[in-house]
């Protein structure tokens, strides 16, 4: 009863942020990319699940002002929820009543695809190319928001590139260098260990960092493939690609590689714990640039700070420029809502979001703007960026974007059990093959 209370109460919060805002509307097809009509001014909404003070936000709340000088009636309400669960639960309990805004963020999941297969999500493929800015967009940006049958109907607002930042002074310490392999993580932080230093710095309160290590051996035994199985039961973890990640996670925890207590800390402790030269690697993408590669950084270890891509191992599926990089959750258009109105305004703030967004010292999600190197960045804040420029094109997406709901809480709370060695890898993997053959198949049907 209170849960349904609680969901009731969802919808009605968010009908009412929405009244008046989506009576209008072109009830088109997905496909339907340039409705004939009239441009008539009105509110529209994006619910949204970004940070509120984040420059997206930002940006847009500008360009939407903009707009609205020249399209006097016009107004984009922003619903933010930046609680990445709480923000499903309102997503998926508006889709099921029919309510969903102009506007929504959604990563490319089997829940996305069900909206896009039942005709309410507008192709963003045909969009993009309609407006004349598909050709402008990182093809890498674009692959992340896709499904699994290439098909596109996210639009990206960022580009990330996620690495292995380490302690040169450290390493040098420790008598050790930068691995060439995945398997050599092990033995790197017995000799960090011993060298009195926390080898890997991770945010384990919030679950989904210590989730990427998982899906490192996958991805370079197997490039996408193996995620694409395992998330439909189609493939395990007892098969030999999951046992090999699996026990490499268990290394990683009986070799002490990261943090004690990992799993009560949380995003702010683990940067800390690198920026303070207390731990030797710290993994994590390219948005903490402004923390890491900034002449404010602590002076005793700003000039030791560097980084390393994600190691490959013999016989990689996947080559050494080919790793974790994402351009963040997209932003869907409802096929319902969608008219003259709504096209003319993502055809012009499409159009000037790139600069804009360039201009905070992040990379754009397209190729035709510079990103503006921030006032007191150090030389590693150009070297991440220009990574974006050699780039392969295999991702390895992050399996919380993959994984049905129930599996992926279930996977993250396991990892912490295996990695602490409250769990046997053994006893992982039954577990786990367990919940994607009970969850799986309901959800990917």
């Amino acid at each position: 009863m209170k849960k349904f209370l609680r969901t009731a109460a969802i919808v009605a919060a968010v009908a009412v942020a929405l009244a008046g805002c989506t009576g209008a509307g072109g009830g088109g097809k997905a496909g339907d990319v340039n409705p004939s009509g009239e441009i008539k001014p009105r509110a529209i909404s994006w619910l949204l699940s970004r940070p509120a003070d984040g420059a997206t936000i930002t940006i847009m709340k500008e360009l939407a002002d903009e707009y609205a000088k020249k399209h006097p009636g016009f107004k984009l309400n922003l619903i933010t929820t930046p609680d990445r669960p709480s923000y499903i639960q309102k997503y998926e309990t508006l889709a099921a009543a029919n309510k969903l805004p102009e506007l929504f963020d959604t990563d490319a999941t089997p829940f996305a695809q069900k909206l896009a297969k039942q005709g309410r999500m507008v192709d963003a493929e045909k969009l993009l190319k309609s407006i004349g800015v598909y050709k402008d967009y990182r093809p890498n940006a674009l692959n992340y928001q896709r499904f699994d049958d290439g098909s596109l109907y996210m639009i990206p607002f960022e580009f990330q590139l996620e690495y292995f930042w380490y302690n040169k002074a450290l390493f040098q310490q420790a008598g050790v260098s930068v691995p060439s392999s995945l398997n050599d993580f092990p033995a790197l932080c017995k000799k960090l260990r011993q060298s009195g230093v926390t080898p890997l710095a991770v945010d384990g309160q919030d679950a989904w960092p210590l989730e990427r290590y998982i899906a490192y051996q996958p991805f370079r035994i197997t490039g996408p493939e193996y995620i694409q199985k395992l998330k439909k039961g189609d493939a395990k973890f007892s098969d030999s690609t999951g046992t090999k990640a699996v026990n490499w996670m268990a290394d990683l925890g009986t070799s002490k590689c990261f943090q004690e207590g990992f799993s009560s800390q949380g995003y702010s402790d683990a940067q800390n714990l690198f920026t303070s030269g207390k731990a030797a690697m710290y993994n994590i993408g390219t948005w903490e640039l402004s923390s890491l590669a900034t002449d404010k950084l602590n002076s005793a270890v700003r000039n030791d700070v560097d980084f390393f891509t994600l190691p490959t191992i013999a016989d990689s599926a996947t080559a050494a420029n080919e790793y974790v990089v994402s351009s963040g959750i997209g932003m869907a258009v409802n096929a319902k809502t969608f008219d003259p109105l709504v096209r003319d305004f993502l055809k012009f703030a499409l159009g000037k979001y790139p600069a804009a967004y360039a201009a905070t010292g992040a990379l754009s999600p397209t190729t035709n703007v510079e990103t503006t190197i921030p006032a007191g960045a150090t030389p590693l804040y150009k070297k991440a960026l220009d990574q974006a420029n050699d780039l392969g094109s295999k991702l390895a997406m992050p399996w919380d974007t993959q994984l049905d709901p129930t599996s992926n809480t279930r996977l993250q709370q396991e990892l912490v059990l295996l990695v602490q060695g409250d769990m046997k890898p053994t006893e992982f993997i039954d577990t786990m093959d367990s919940t994607i053959a009970q969850n799986a198949p309901k959800f990917f049907k």
